[in-house]
Parts: structure tokens; sequence; C-alpha cells
């Protein structure tokens, strides 16, 4: 192990930062795909998945600061 033995090791907010960085990606697609500039697909064109996909966007972007408000906590 890299670090002292006796420090816990610092993972801390990574999966909230990935689960959050997963959630704006996937709300950009379904807002792309809701406005219609992405075609080709079920949700093209229908408004509502504009507006979730906007909503899954502020989600992930409360759980990254979430994640990275943990793994400063966790780093003092």
């Amino acid at each position: 192990m890299v670090n002292n033995e006796t420090e816990p090791p610092r993972l801390r907010g990574w999966l909230t930062m990935s689960l959050g960085l997963l959630a704006v990606v996937l709300g950009g697609v379904w807002t792309l795909q809701g406005l219609d500039y992405l075609g080709d697909s079920l949700m093209s064109g229908q408004t509502v998945w504009a507006a979730v996909g906007g909503a899954l966007i502020v989600v992930g972007l409360l759980l990254i600061i979430f994640g990275m408000r943990r793994r400063s906590r966790g780093q003092s």
C-alpha cells in the first residue's frame, strides 16, 4: 500500500461523481433527442424528453457537486 497503513483509502465521492457525470451525459442526449437535434428514434421531437433530460442534467450536476464536497471533506 502506498499510503500510510493507518490512513483509510481516499475514494470518497467518486461513485457519486461518476453517477452524476453519467446522468449529465444521458440527460444531454435525451434533451437533444427531445428537441429533435438527434433524429431516428422514438424520442425525437417529443418535448417531454427535452424536459426530462433537462431535469436529469440538473440532478447530475447536483450529484457531482455533492461528490466533490464529500471528497474534499474526506481529504481534510
